[in-house]
């Protein structure tokens, strides 16, 4: 067996949590502290573009909270109601947050379209001035701060706020430039600037929501990831050739998955017992994922390798076909089987169809048995 390298970065649950909540908590506070001064200057300005800035920062301080709730419900154990634990929860959290970004770019996006067609007399000072600045200055420290934060915990809901952040740092940037220009110029573009900023918003949320939304649905392994796994399998004394790996993922730290591996034929029980033992053992310490491991039998003695050539040259003809694997012919039954990757663009059963027909056209006392796989670690 390969010698163990443990390079999860997963964190002990109880300390993500702590930190996760420490973060949010940060998040919290620094929010309402903008919320309460941004609020009051842009209230004596008479700036729409300061006023949604301010009421922005509140849904992030709202986000943040909805993140601790979203995390403590997240790492209840399992049950027999839920026998993979409640970490899809978090995913739940990042569209919720999402939504609140989006309701938050419609809203302001509506009073800055206002504010165009009424535009009203702004009163900007020194101080709006000074109070926009370090708005946005705090603004891409905490978005830094949650980041960094998120990807070490995998908290996607931390990521999401951390973007919405450094969001917010570019509309105070707007406003920002909309007060200079007040200043200086004696020129009104305060609802302008309040709209472009809110389209950036709206799009800010629709991605969030849409990472969120792939998330619950199911998304492709990460192909690194994927192909590490399989070359680590790949790697163990007996096994020939490793497919149709899946992964699913329960929360950012519980993923539960399934491969085949090619041995040979003559393989003893005990001996496939003991090499997928060690497998699915290495997989967990190495990968933090839980594998179960199915076979394919390998004709070790070769005598049907013909045939095996003769479907490698037929699959050639069809680049829709991704991988064919898992050969083996039943010498008593006169049955072949085999397993097939078509490419999702594809009619996969038309394919099957014309492949068998081929194979049948060259071996007519021969039956043929083929599955069709997913394209979905590649």
């Amino acid at each position: 067996m390969p010698p163990l390298q443990d390079t999860t970065t997963t964190l002990d649950p109880k300390l993500r949590e702590r930190k996760i909540i420490f973060t949010s908590v940060i998040g919290i506070i620094g929010n309402v502290v903008l919320t309460v001064f941004k609020l009051i200057v842009g209230l004596l300005a008479n700036s729409i573009a300061v006023i949604l800035d301010a009421v922005n920062s509140l849904t992030d301080a709202f986000s943040s909270i909805i993140t601790i709730i979203g995390t403590k419900l997240s790492n209840r154990r399992p049950n027999r109601e839920h026998p993979y634990g409640y970490g899809r929860l978090e995913y739940i959290t990042s569209m919720a947050i999402a939504v609140m970004i989006l309701y938050a770019g419609i809203a302001s996006l509506v009073e800055s379209v206002k504010k165009i067609i009424w535009p009203e007399t702004l009163s900007y000072s020194a101080l709006t001035i000074i109070v926009i600045v370090a708005s946005v200055l705090i603004k891409i420290a905490m978005g830094i701060y949650f980041k960094h934060a998120g990807n070490a915990t995998n908290s996607s809901p931390l990521i999401a706020s951390g973007k919405d952040n450094m969001f917010d740092a570019v509309l105070s940037a707007g406003t920002l430039l909309s007060a200079i220009l007040s200043l200086v110029c004696n020129l009104n573009i305060d609802g302008f600037i309040g709209a472009c900023i809110s389209l950036f918003i709206v799009k800010s949320g629709f991605d969030i929501l849409r990472d969120s939304v792939d998330s619950v649905i199911g998304r492709r392994i990460d192909t690194d990831y994927a192909h590490q796994l399989e070359a680590y399998i790949d790697s163990f004394e007996g096994v020939h050739g490793v497919y149709d790996l899946s992964i699913d993922t329960y929360g950012p730290n519980e993923r539960v998955g399934s491969a085949h591996i090619e041995v040979d034929d003559d393989m003893r029980a005990s001996q496939i017992h003991e090499l997928t033992r060690k497998i699915t053992i290495a997989v967990y310490q190495k990968f933090d994922c839980f594998m179960t491991i199915g076979i394919y039998a390998q004709n070790a003695k070769g005598e049907f390798a013909g045939m095996k050539e003769t479907l490698r040259k037929i699959v050639l003809d069809h680049p829709e076909v991704v991988q064919v694997h898992g050969f083996y012919v039943d010498a008593e039954t006169k049955t072949c089987y085999f397993d097939l990757v078509i490419d999702f663009d594809h009619d996969a059963k038309k394919t099957s169809n014309e492949i068998i027909t081929e194979m049948k056209h060259h071996y007519p006392s021969f039956s043929f048995a083929t599955v069709l796989d997913h394209d979905i670690s590649g």
